[in-house]
């Protein structure tokens, strides 16, 4: 019995160093641990001893079979251990991830592509500060004292003399006054109006706005500049008109409109700027003589224009912060 318990234990021990995988192990707990294992069949044959003689040996194959089965549950963690690990390797194999970058919103790439329009037709950019006067943004503009646009319900005021811009020519102001004409700029930035909010209104908006100052400016040479405009950015195809108009701060004035056919909706007129001869009171409100020099000036919405081209019908679509749209430009 001494020698078969030896032997065993020497056995179990060769084998069970050599255990790689779950099938080896489980051919292992056959042989030595199983209903009819070497280890059970130890214990069947105790029970055949004389008296006498068990007490010399049941210690002996109790402490055999806790040194098994203690050494057989430690291999069999390390084994399960490892697969649970290896679920989770990186096969190399496979193709990499595409790294997910952001971009520009939909809305700035439309201002910078109508920068680079008018970039290109001799126009500088000039910014200004979305905090302004009261003067800059309305008295030096023309706008009379009992304008509406004066009211808390149509500008939001910050104290009796600064608010938040309702457009972006206050910056024709400030440049008017710091530099001598000629003058050819674009003032894109976000504007402020107290509006209720809808699918074609909102409280925060993006202006782009032209100014041209110099000797002997006409009409004629501001519509053909926003004709031009309009061909490169929505195609030669493109259906336009001009409508008169009125702005304080230009006289004569117009707006421009364009043809608009939503998908799957009836096409109507849509208006995306505003436009005029600069209004002499302006040019002397900076210091500039209106006998010796004339301008144009234009605004456009940036929203309007973006919803044009993109088939986009409800103007809170941009700011919703929605990843399904966003993602889509």
């Amino acid at each position: 019995m001494q020698e078969r318990i030896k032997k065993i234990q020497a056995d179990f021990e060769s084998e069970i160093t050599k255990v790689g995988n779950p099938a080896e192990l489980e051919q292992v707990r056959i042989k030595f641990l199983s209903r009819k294992g070497l280890v059970p069949q130890l214990f069947e044959d105790f029970k055949q001893l004389p008296s006498d003689e068990k007490p010399k040996y049941g210690k002996t194959l109790n402490i055999l079979k806790n040194s098994i089965q203690s050494k057989f549950d430690q291999i069999k963690q390390k084994i399960d251990n490892k697969a649970e690990s290896d679920v989770n390797l990186v096969d190399l194999s496979l193709p990499g991830r595409r790294a997910h970058l952001g971009s520009m919103h939909i809305l700035m790439q439309t201002m910078y592509e109508i920068r680079d329009i008018f970039k290109s037709l001799g126009f500088s950019v000039y910014e200004g500060p979305e905090l302004e006067s009261d003067y800059n943004n309305f008295e030096a503009l023309n706008f009379p004292e009992d304008h509406p646009a004066r009211d808390m319900q149509d500008t939001f005021f910050i104290n009796e003399n600064f608010l938040l811009r309702t457009h972006t020519s206050p910056v024709q102001v400030r440049l008017m006054q710091n530099k001598k004409p000629p003058l050819r700029a674009i003032m894109p930035g976000k504007v402020y109006r107290n509006e209720a909010i809808s699918a074609k209104s909102y409280c925060l908006f993006h202006q782009v706005e032209g100014l041209y100052v110099d000797n002997d400016v006409t009409f004629a040479e501001l519509k053909g500049t926003l004709v031009a405009f309009a061909k490169q950015f929505f195609g030669e195809e493109i259906k336009y008109r001009f409508r008169p108009s009125f702005f304080p701060f230009t006289e004569p004035s117009a707006e421009v409109d364009i043809w608009w056919e939503p998908k799957g909706k009836e096409g109507r007129w849509m208006e995306i700027l505003g436009c005029g001869m600069v209004d002499p009171n302006v040019l002397e409100n900076v210091g500039i003589d209106p006998e010796k020099y004339t301008g144009y000036a234009f605004g456009m919405g940036v929203e309007r224009i973006a919803m044009r081209k993109y088939g986009i019908d409800d103007i809170r679509t941009f700011f919703d912060n929605d990843k399904r749209f966003l993602i889509q430009f």
